[in-house]
């Protein structure tokens, strides 16, 4: 008789939790998001893989730029407090950022969320954030993935990660290399935290859960926290073809030193004078509720500086004037001698906090 219960259970997929009819509903309804009208893509929703023509009659040397980029645990404070359309802009951007400080000219992203379960609401509202950071960046949504997996992830979770291809002429990359004594760094400003320094910020709410409504300059913690990551494209775009700009650092992880650090060539040493760093708000109330030296701070967070720009002493003011026009922008530092026993980034005076 047991052996009969067994045999007539009847398995389908939706109850395992997976209705496709629901997720192929979801997918028509989020397809006019990825509608474009860039001539390149060359294929809408629908087909196994997205087309995108890379022919581009200016570039004569054409290098591939690749990344692929998550938001990290900011995702699930976005997901707990509201900010889902805001969080497909911290990740957009973000992934953005990072290749055009290498020169690179976004073009076609491909975005993945998966979930336990797929709330139509909030998926429309990730996509449609998604999609709005991909068209602010000139470049197309041209296709992903929603995956639902109960068995892999709880209901109400949502992981999402994206990549994206831009295109670079070879004699144009830009990496560093041409750095030379006496160049300017330039700090550009941050708006936040970004998408960096939150597992520390989610531990701090844990122990104090009443920071969450307190006011930091007009604004609740949590308001302050989850702006969403600055895009930098437009504000750098006219200048990446310069020679005179030598190099950019996306100030992510690993904070100011961890990220100039990348682009120095040997020999040569970033001397940053932290006093003229203009911290934010946000950043001095962290470390004061955290009691967190500016050691930490600075391996951890931003600190008020989203980008850094190299550029040769005598291009530096029309940098910082045109930069200027979208964030705030002033010199940081020069470029001097360096050796291996004093690093590549040095750090002199200490932040305003």
């Amino acid at each position: 008789m047991e052996n009969m219960e067994q045999e007539n259970i009847n398995f389908t997929y939706s109850k395992a939790g997976v209705d496709v009819g629901h997720t192929d509903a979801l997918k028509s309804e989020i397809s006019g998001f990825i509608n474009t009208n860039n001539p390149r893509v060359l294929n809408g929703l629908g087909p196994f893989a997205s087309l995108y023509d890379i022919k581009f009659a200016d570039i004569k040397n054409p290098v591939l730029v690749l990344k692929a980029e998550e938001p990290g645990s900011k995702q699930k404070l976005a997901i707990e407090y509201g900010y889902t359309e805001s969080i497909g802009h911290d990740m957009i951007n973000h992934l953005v950022n990072d290749i055009i400080v290498m020169g690179a000219t976004p073009l076609a992203v491909l975005d993945t969320i998966v979930c336990g379960e797929a709330d139509g609401e909030t998926v429309k509202s990730l996509i449609k954030g998604i999609s709005e950071a991909c068209k602010n960046n000139e470049c197309a949504l041209v296709g992903g993935e929603t995956s639902v997996q109960p068995a892999v992830v709880e209901k109400g979770m949502y992981i999402l990660t994206s990549s994206i291809a831009g295109i670079a002429e070879r004699e144009n990359i830009i990496d560093g290399s041409k750095i030379q004594k006496n160049d300017v760094v330039l700090a550009v400003a941050s708006n936040g935290l970004h998408t960096n320094g939150y597992s520390l910020v989610r531990m701090l709410i844990g122990k104090m859960p009443e920071i969450k409504s307190e006011k930091i300059g007009g604004e609740s913690f949590i308001e302050a926290i989850m702006k969403p990551h600055a895009p930098y494209y437009k504000a750098v775009k006219d200048l990446k073809a310069e020679k005179k700009l030598k190099g950019m650092a996306h100030i992510t992880g690993g904070g100011i030193g961890g990220n100039l650090n990348r682009i120095i060539p040997d020999g040569l040493c970033a001397d940053v004078d932290l006093s003229k760093i203009e911290v934010l708000p946000i950043f001095r109330y962290i470390k004061d509720k955290g009691g967190i030296t500016e050691t930490e701070m600075l391996k951890t967070f931003n600190c008020g500086v989203g980008l850094m720009i190299v550029v040769s002493e005598d291009y530096a003011d029309f940098a910082v004037r045109h930069v200027s026009q979208y964030y705030n922008c002033y010199e940081a530092g020069r470029i001097i001698s360096g050796n291996e026993n004093s690093g590549k980034v040095k750090f002199y005076n200490h932040l305003n906090f």
